[in-house]
């Protein structure tokens, strides 16, 4: 639905995502003089210049995840399961190469030529411009199973293969000849790498050992062993420095220093899981590493003792998120809380004003010691938090509850790092619960009180500044059961608490005392309150929403549809809409004044969080396993959107989620033209036939009739006019409220002096159209002339229905029927007024002296009295209850 462009939301764009488990690839681009770094993100090629990591181009999206990248000078080739595609400029495929019978996991570009290796063992070289298979060779899974392959510098024609049995194979692709054969070391090989010199071939070990080979000879240079695993991944220092990088499954790096043949340095935790790709930039000191746990980090290697540095990072989440929020009232910065312990917030604006907020954690100074994989102070993942801009600058705006733990902490988003503050009850200071546990936590708009409920139904009030603990609500506690919501109104007045006993209470915020208490139909999991409009949004364990008035206490709106658990909610700013999704995979916009469903889509993964922009430019959602923070534009801000409910039986149609790159909705402006409930509503002139109804003319036009004598006196020039000294150079028009070219006139050589009287009596179209109407009783064609006026124009037409002025009685009479007619039907009713007012002025004496005038005159005036007793009854009524309104005291 939205995907099509015919929903409310459209997919825009996602954030977040930055790498994956498939290694990077290293361009350099010679025009530019300058590195670029490709990643494979989900079904798109991602683009980053080195020099800044910005992202400079996304490539379109394929069919399914890429699981293999390569690139050469011009190309970049990635694979999904058995298709091999090409693409150019970083955008579009350019190249489709099918062959294989099974998943790719190696590729390698060739010259000319790319070359292939599936998980069959069949390796195929394809000629990068004609598509078409150069050669194919198959090889003995028992014997040979390919896991490597690299081709080795100044090898004309050869590469070099490596298997999971230990043993390598130099071959030549072009004679399709097997020149020689390593016996190996018996274990099976994971990474092939060229040495900058040349012969010498770096060769990783799934036993963590390290060969640097030379082929040509057959001989080991030096072997080295790490304790982490497998060889993910070896890089060579090419800026004057003999080292050797190695990349292992558990994120750390060893730095090896080749002259010395001994360790350099240990760079540990460089990434939170396996080195997926790592690359030294040629000539410099930077080592650029990626890893399935969504970053990018480039190191450099300026300081004492050989290790490196974080010179540059792009980092999301490593573990799907779990609850996003925007933060501020710009709609630029969206916080988001992962399954990995990290408080991040991601700029909608551009990737350079992202945050980490880091991992929560019982003591800092024990966690930096003791280092990521032994952290046994971190804290388990955010599950709720809430944040307001209220003094930031000044002290932690923003509280989090974690997983089955009762300490909140605060964080402070200025300072990107974790709050002062461990908010918990007195009586758990010195010991640690097992079974109790924040669940929910709000803060106050001004940003000094944090509340906090519990899952033994108690809730309590810090303040933020100091972390002091300011009382709790009711005798021993506020519920019987769990807390499931807290919510502070906007000036601090009213603080609502929901519990799993299905009981939904108002409490004074100051005195803590309980206003009022009502039983829900069911047990809540959730509120979401509206601070602006008093709104307060509930969902309920039987998948239904309700919609609750925090001034009457009443509920006032009851929502059922979903299938599934509600996961989250969200008001639009205006507090029109809810938005909520479901684990029925759903995303349902309900219509608050209307209380109807007006939109429905259906996702491949269940939102697990939803949020709302501010500023109602977009929709966030999250979603099970995945992440990326992904964006829905609000349609209804820039085309014609329907709002019209839904049907009962509406079927909602799957959208697919949006890219990196930000998607053009170009289609909408066709699919309405098509789409017959989309047609624009054209009000009628008049809606009814019993209501008065006013033109849509502006003032000028009527309001002066009765004054143009006065403005004329005023608008007298004080000298004649002036003949220009030229032609002018614009094409003359004639004078009028609609501008129109002058038609040439036909110069004659001969002029008469004999006056032609035929001219000077010469009728308007007014005047013509009224002499018609006398017979048909149609007026319309005069009114709509008369209309399209100016207020001079139509004091002369009217002065020319008068006998002197070259008109007669009975155009006068019907003009006098016109305004009857228009008086009849009640609409242009200030036109009508307007002009017989004009009449009456010009026309007063010959109105006296004529009958059939008069007793037209003596109709108007009854039927003019009729209505405006009818108006002005309806005036003094308005006015009445109007002035009641303000004066009573309700």
């Amino acid at each position: 639905m939205a995907g099509e462009g015919g929903g409310l939301f459209a997919g825009f764009r996602v954030l977040g995502r930055f790498s994956g488990h498939v290694p990077h690839v290293l361009r350099y681009h010679g025009r530019h003089r300058e590195f670029y770094l490709a990643t494979a993100v989900g079904r798109s090629v991602h683009t980053y210049n080195v020099k800044k990591l910005g992202i400079v181009a996304v490539s379109n999206s394929l069919p399914q995840d890429i699981t293999c990248l390569a690139a050469d000078r011009m190309l970049i080739f990635a694979a999904y399961d058995n298709i091999l595609h090409a693409f150019a400029r970083n955008k579009e495929v350019v190249h489709t190469y099918e062959g294989h019978k099974a998943r790719i996991h190696l590729l390698q570009p060739f010259g000319d030529h790319v070359i292939s290796v599936d998980i069959d063992n069949v390796l195929i070289v394809w000629n990068i411009q004609s598509e078409e298979e150069y050669l194919q060779v198959d090889f003995d899974k028992a014997s040979f199973a390919v896991s490597a392959v690299l081709h080795p510098s100044t090898y004309l024609n050869k590469i070099l293969l490596g298997s999971e049995q230990g043993s390598l194979q130099l071959w030549n692709i072009r004679s399709n000849k097997l020149l020689y054969s390593f016996p190996g070391w018996h274990l099976a090989v994971t990474t092939l790498e060229q040495a900058p010199a040349v012969d010498v071939v770096a060769i990783g070990l799934v036993s963590g050992r390290i060969i640097v080979h030379n082929i040509k000879f057959d001989e080991t240079l030096m072997k080295f062993q790490q304790d982490w695993g497998p060889v993910m991944a070896i890089a060579f220092r090419t800026d004057g420095h003999p080292v050797m990088a190695a990349g292992s499954p558990i994120g750390h790096i060893a730095l090896w220093d080749l002259e010395e043949k001994k360790l350099l340095c240990q760079m540990q935790d460089a990434h939170s899981t396996a080195i997926a790709g790592m690359s030294f930039v040629p000539g410099e000191p930077l080592l650029i590493t990626n890893g399935a746990d969504n970053a990018i980090r480039v190191w450099i290697f300026d300081g004492p003792g050989g290790t490196g540095r974080v010179l540059r990072s792009r980092m999301g989440h490593s573990a799907p998120p779990t609850r996003i929020r925007y933060h501020g009232q710009n709609g630029e910065q969206i916080l988001s809380a992962g399954q990995d312990g990290t408080l991040q917030s991601f700029s909608t604006v551009h990737e350079k004003f992202n945050k980490s907020l880091g991992r929560g954690s019982i003591n800092k100074k024990k966690s930096k010691k003791k280092g990521l994989k032994l952290d046994t102070m971190a804290l388990p993942p955010i599950t709720v938090f809430a944040s307001e801009v209220a003094h930031q600058s000044d002290w932690d705006s923003i509280v989090a509850c974690h997983q089955g733990y009762i300490t909140c902490t605060t964080w402070n988003y200025q300072k990107t790092s974790m709050g002062a503050h461990k908010l918990r009850p007195e009586e758990f200071s010195k010991h640690k619960p097992i079974d109790i546990y924040a669940t929910v936590v709000d803060i106050t708009s001004c940003g000094n009180f944090a509340v906090i409920g519990l899952s033994t139904g108690q809730v309590d009030v810090y303040n933020m500044q100091s972390g002091i603990h300011r009382g709790c609500y009711g005798k021993d506690r506020a519920h019987e059961g769990a807390v499931r919501g807290v919510a502070v109104d906007g000036l601090n007045q009213l603080i609502i608490t929901a519990g799993s006993e299905g009981l939904i209470k108002f409490w004074k915020f100051k005195t803590k005392d309980l206003v009022y208490s009502t039983e829900l139909s069911s047990s809540p999991s959730a509120i979401l309150l509206h601070r602006d409009s008093g709104i307060l949004g509930i969902a309920f364990d039987d998948f239904s929403i309700s919609v609750l008035d925090i001034e009457t206490r009443k509920i006032v709106r009851t929502f059922s549809g979903h299938h599934g658990r509600i996961n989250d909610m969200t008001f639009s700013p205006d507090g029109r809409w809810l938005i909520t999704s479901s684990m029925d995979c759903t995303i349902k916009t309900w219509d608050l004044p209307s209380g109807c469903l007006i939109d429905c889509f259906l996702v491949d993964s269940a939102a697990v969080s939803l949020t709302m922009s501010p500023t109602g430019d977009f929709l966030a959602s999250t979603h099970v396993d995945d992440l990326g923070i992904y964006l829905w534009s609000n349609r209804s801000l820039y085309s014609l959107v329907s709002l019209r409910p839904l049907p009962a039986d509406y079927e909602p149609s799957m959208v697919t989620r949006p890219s990196t790159c930000p998607v053009q909705d170009v289609d909408v402006a066709g699919d309405e033209e098509t789409c017959d409930e989309m047609m624009e509503y054209v009000s009628p002139e008049q809606l009814g036939e019993q209501l008065v109804t006013l033109s849509s003319l502006p003032e000028s036009r009527w309001k002066n009739l009765l004054s143009l004598d006065v403005i004329k006196k005023k608008n007298k020039p004080r000298e004649p006019p002036k003949v220009p000294k030229s032609a002018p150079f614009f094409i003359p028009t004639v004078p009028g409220l609609i501008p129109r070219y002058l038609a040439p006139e036909e110069e004659n050589d001969t002029q008469s002096k004999v006056v032609n009287l035929g001219v000077l009596a010469q009728k308007s179209d007014f005047y013509i159209h009224l002499e018609e109407a006398l017979s048909t009783n149609e007026y319309a064609a005069p009114l709509n002339l008369l209309k399209s006026l100016g207020p001079s124009n139509i004091e002369i037409e009217l002065r020319g229905l008068a006998p002197e002025g070259g008109g007669s009685m009975e155009v006068m009479l019907s003009f006098l029927r016109m305004i009857g007619m228009m008086l009849n039907k009640k609409y242009n009713f200030e036109l009508a007024q307007a002009y017989l007012a004009l009449f009456l002025k010009l026309h007063l004496k010959i109105l006296s002296s004529e009958p059939n005038l008069l007793e037209e005159v003596s109709r108007l005036s009854t039927q003019l009295e009729e209505t405006w007793i009818h108006l002005r009854t309806l005036f003094s009524q308005s006015l009445c209850v109007l002035t009641y309104m303000k004066s009573a005291l309700l």
